[in-house]
């Protein structure tokens, strides 16, 4: 008589566990962040910030976008989203929208250089 197969029991993803844990549970951002909306900080915000807040706060010594956040900390982009409005709502990153008409004077300035290739 053959020996019964018992099922495999899947093994958890603990790479998409321990980031949802760190929201809380929550999937709601506060603040509707686009993937192209860049966040910034400085030194003396990061002081401020508790180490979990930290790492993802040095990315954004430099202007960083959502998605690149996400992908640099190579967590789900709602975890991330989450995390950042935790961030803006505590005043440790700044927000840095596109404005909804292009910058004329910039745009005059590329028109004018490509006319003198």
């Amino acid at each position: 008589m053959q020996e019964e197969e018992r099922p495999q029991t899947p093994a958890r993803d603990s790479s998409l566990i321990r980031p949802y844990a760190r929201t809380g549970g929550r999937t709601t951002a506060r603040h509707d962040l686009r993937l192209e909306t860049l966040l910034s900080t400085d030194e003396e915000r990061l002081h401020r910030a508790n180490n979990d807040q930290a790492a993802m706060m040095r990315l954004c010594l430099q202007p960083r976008s959502v998605a690149e956040i996400s992908a640099l900390m190579k967590i789900p982009l709602g975890v991330t989203r989450v995390l950042l409005s935790d961030l803006i709502t505590l005043n440790l990153v700044a927000v840095h929208e596109p404005g909804d008409k292009p910058n004329m004077a910039l745009l005059e300035r590329v028109l004018s250089g490509l006319r003198r290739l």
